[in-house]
């Protein structure tokens, strides 16, 4: 009967430590959006977790496509850091991103730099479990903001442009974020 026990706690324990392990890799944050987020004179930051987003959804009662792409959703994250001048955030730091999600097994979809100070930058990555996408993530940097967004759970890059639109997510078209026109996020 001891024995019995022994293996019970064995195996809750490793439970739990599978359970905590997943919520560490959800809240990953990469140092180098810590870094813009200390240095940026404004900050919009939130997190919606699926019951969130669920009832979020019913704020557009006619997006099927939006239902159906959060059905697969367990949460969204998403920052936004302003900055007092043009190009006055640290580009190491947009770099040292790219690093980090290299160094954490994450794959780069999109690296859209632009020459000699263009128009900013655009990247895309993705976290694959059992060969399924499960966690996307999405950094913009333009002139003197720098967005960055994760979706986390069964989710396509397609599923990705039905998101664009809601939730503080940037609506992406050919590659270029759309102005939000509608004065709501």
């Amino acid at each position: 009967m001891s024995r019995l026990r022994i293996l019970f706690v064995v195996l809750i324990a490793m439970s739990a430590a599978k359970l905590t392990e997943a919520q560490q890799q959800r809240e990953w944050m990469p140092q180098g959006i810590e870094a813009l987020r200390q240095s940026a004179s404004s900050k919009t930051e939130f997190t919606l977790d699926h019951s969130m987003l669920v009832f979020a959804s019913k704020l557009d009662p006619d997006n099927e496509d939006l239902r159906r792409v959060i059905a697969g959703v367990s949460g969204v994250s998403v920052h936004s850091y302003h900055f007092p001048g043009t190009w006055m955030y640290d580009p190491a730091a947009l770099d040292s991103v790219k690093e980090e999600y290299h160094a954490a097994g994450w794959k780069q979809l999109m690296n859209n730099h632009e020459k000699d100070g263009g128009s900013g930058v655009t990247d895309l990555w993705i976290r694959l479990e059992n060969n399924a996408v499960s966690n996307v993530a999405m950094l913009f940097a333009r002139a003197n903001e720098v967005d960055f967004f994760v979706v986390s759970g069964s989710i396509s890059p397609l599923d990705l442009s039905h998101l664009g639109g809601h939730f503080g997510i940037p609506k992406i078209e050919g590659g270029v974020v759309v102005p939000n026109t509608q004065g709501r996020p």
